[in-house]
């Protein structure tokens, strides 16, 4: 029975005040703790201002979650809304790779290879920051299993030493087990003859991405996109050394060991390995071998025509013989051959084979 209020029902008085009756009965619901909230907002503010504005909101929701707190994603990003905390946005991504050259280039393996372990895919690449009166360019060397960043370098010139003392920082720190396979770009810098010595001095097999296609590359991709947003874009540096200053501590310290990252299960790289380690795969011992994966052709053809539709005819995907089927290496018959005439070729086939062992024989 609707309640009474007088004469009037409290539908009745809703529709004369113009509220919906669902407001009314959460009005008289008794509101959450404002003490609770504060203390929500003081543990997101607390967070944030520890990671520099680095942290999204699901990032915060998830340290929160860690800090024994049980708040929703979506109500952490309504609180950080409001109180201007979002994390800073990223600017325009511009390219500084120059593949227009007539050096060699490898197979990509990074697209086959499944990691097992550490030491076993690296990927590298180069990226420019602009400082107040000049650019300079960071090389990176990074993990693919971990995303840990193993090497670095930071120079104003985009010439090889700069991309090979990143790699040697890598080497130097990791000490790699020969067959560690080293992905890159087609830029100049790791086509040189200086980097492919360095790689195949230490038994390290070189890997290039394909033409026009930055996602074989992601992983650092991905990597200089958090720099930027995180670091590069929420500071003003006074020139290299300066920089230098504060790139340090956010790899080092902050990226490798602190920042929860999403694809490792919200845990920070050196976490991940920690994890992870074995006496096998440790980083001071050898790795795990890692598993390949092949398609098959009509796999690689199907994958190529749909996902890079602008391949440059020069460096085809599918490498297989033309004129083959998919099932073993046995010629493809035309598509006009009748049953009689698959007969008469088999006849022929058999007859040529055994013609052929008579001869031996003889």
């Amino acid at each position: 029975m609707m309640t009474m209020q007088g004469s009037l029902s409290v539908e009745r008085m809703c529709r004369v005040a113009g509220v919906s009756r669902a407001s009314f009965y959460r009005w008289l619901e008794p509101s959450p703790p404002v003490e609770q909230e504060v203390e929500v907002r003081a543990a997101i503010q607390a967070i944030v201002l520890e990671h520099r504005r680095r942290y999204g909101y699901r990032r915060v929701a998830r340290e929160l979650h860690d800090r024994g707190w049980l708040v929703n994603h979506k109500r952490v990003a309504r609180l950080m809304r409001q109180d201007n905390l979002l994390a800073v946005q990223p600017e325009a991504w511009v390219t500084t790779t120059n593949s227009s050259h007539r050096l060699q280039v490898y197979l990509n393996l990074a697209m086959r290879i499944n990691v097992t372990g550490i030491n076993q895919l690296w990927v590298s690449d180069i990226t420019y920051i602009r400082l107040a009166a000049e650019f300079v360019y960071l090389a990176v060397v990074l993990d693919v299993y971990s995303r840990k960043v193993v090497g670095w370098e930071l120079g104003r010139s985009l010439a090889a030493p700069l991309a090979v003392a990143a790699l040697r920082q890598a080497i130097e720190q990791r000490q790699p087990a020969p067959g560690l396979v080293h992905h890159s770009d087609r830029g100049l810098q790791y086509c040189c003859l200086e980097y492919v010595q360095l790689l195949e001095s230490y038994g390290i097999v070189a890997s290039i991405s394909r033409p026009g296609n930055p996602y074989d590359n992601a992983f650092c991709e991905s990597f200089m996109r958090t720099l930027k947003r995180e670091e590069i874009h929420a500071n003003v540096y006074r020139n290299l050394e300066d920089l230098r200053a504060h790139i340090l501590p956010f790899i080092e310290q902050y990226y490798n060991r602190c920042r929860l990252h999403s694809a490792l299960g919200y845990r920070s790289p050196e976490q991940f390995e920690q994890m992870s380690a074995t006496p096998k795969n440790s980083p001071a011992g050898p790795t795990a071998a890692p598993s390949m994966s092949f398609l098959r052709h009509g796999e690689i053809y199907r994958w190529d025509r749909e996902a890079m539709p602008t391949a440059s005819p020069a460096h085809p995907i599918d490498e297989s013989p033309t004129g083959y089927s998919l099932a073993g290496c046995s010629p493809a018959e035309p598509d006009s051959a009748s049953p009689a005439e698959a007969m008469v070729t088999q006849d022929m086939a058999r007859g040529i084979t055994k013609n052929s062992k008579q001869r031996c024989a003889q």
